[in-house]
């Protein structure tokens, strides 16, 4: 992994100096977390995001049968993971694929991401993200919106310019 992300270096903990090797400015992505709260940067990420580790001892894990569409392959196979944070009972349910293994790193990602927005509330870099694209969608509708207008405005002024009763020579 270290070949691949040489920035990344080791879990990161409260307890534990914060070693990073390579590029200086990624110390200014790190802050600080509250006590206790163990984060590891989500290499698999597009953004670098600072989540909670999850604790195994602290997980309930069941495999059901998945519902919707998909036939034999949903309804004869208990490829469905559910997942439970016990100290927190949050529970995460997770029938993306038939493959049970990629269902469970799944489920544990989108625990993860379920523990951050609990521990860290409206400070969660998940809703900040997610608040940030909200935020950049509506801006670009916005523009969408002008450009048409001015689109609309100029072929009225054409057309007004060429009738016939228009000479403005």
């Amino acid at each position: 992994m270290s070949r691949f992300f040489p920035f990344i270096t080791s879990i990161y903990s409260m307890s534990s100096r914060v070693g990073l090797r390579g590029s200086p400015s990624m110390s200014a992505l790190i802050q600080p977390l509250p006590a206790g709260l163990t984060c590891v940067f989500a290499a698999g990420k597009k953004d670098l995001i600072d989540l909670p580790v999850l604790n195994e001892d602290e997980l309930e894990e069941q495999f059901v049968r998945g519902s919707g569409p998909g036939g034999q392959a949903t309804n004869k196979t208990s490829n469905c993971v559910v997942l439970k944070h016990i100290p927190t009972g949050i529970v995460v349910k997770c029938h993306q694929t038939r493959s049970v293994e990629i269902n469970r790193k799944r489920a544990r990602g989108i625990m993860r991401e379920k523990l951050d927005v609990a521990y860290k509330g409206e400070l969660s870099d998940v809703l900040v993200k997610k608040k940030e694209s909200v935020l950049r969608k509506q801006e670009k509708k916005k523009k969408a919106h002008e450009n048409l207008e001015r689109k609309r405005l100029f072929k009225e002024a054409q057309v007004a310019d060429s009738e016939p009763g228009n000479d403005t020579v």
